[in-house]
């Protein structure tokens, strides 16, 4: 993750994305493979969050170290936690999926934080 985010965008972006992913994967997997259009998998479990994993979701977002790192705008993510059924993407997933970065940031970014 770290050296794909200090990547210059115009490789990244280069060859319709994904240029230095492909570049490594050519020879090791076949070229349809490699040049298949985009795709997406999708899951039941994403188009709803409910339950137990919705609770943790709303644990790590209304956490003090979300709060205090201010990467998400509050009222928006208050309506997600307050009804995550209907707030969903084009290919009708849970939005609160994209939230989940948050823990990733609480672990990686500033673990000081989370533990605060």
């Amino acid at each position: 993750m770290e050296i794909a985010a200090r990547c210059p965008p115009e490789l990244k972006l280069r060859d319709q994305g994904k240029y230095p992913l492909k570049a490594i994967a050519r020879g090791i997997l076949p070229d349809a493979v490699i040049d298949r259009p985009k795709g997406y998998f999708p899951m039941p479990a994403l188009k709803y969050v409910r339950g137990e994993f919705l609770e943790f979701m709303r644990a790590i977002l209304d956490s003090d170290a979300c709060r205090s790192a201010g990467w998400y705008e509050r009222a928006y993510v208050d309506g997600l936690l307050a009804a995550p059924d209907m707030h969903l993407t084009r290919i009708h997933g849970s939005k609160l999926w994209h939230c989940a970065l948050e823990l990733w940031l609480q672990r990686n970014v500033d673990p000081v934080a989370s533990e605060a």
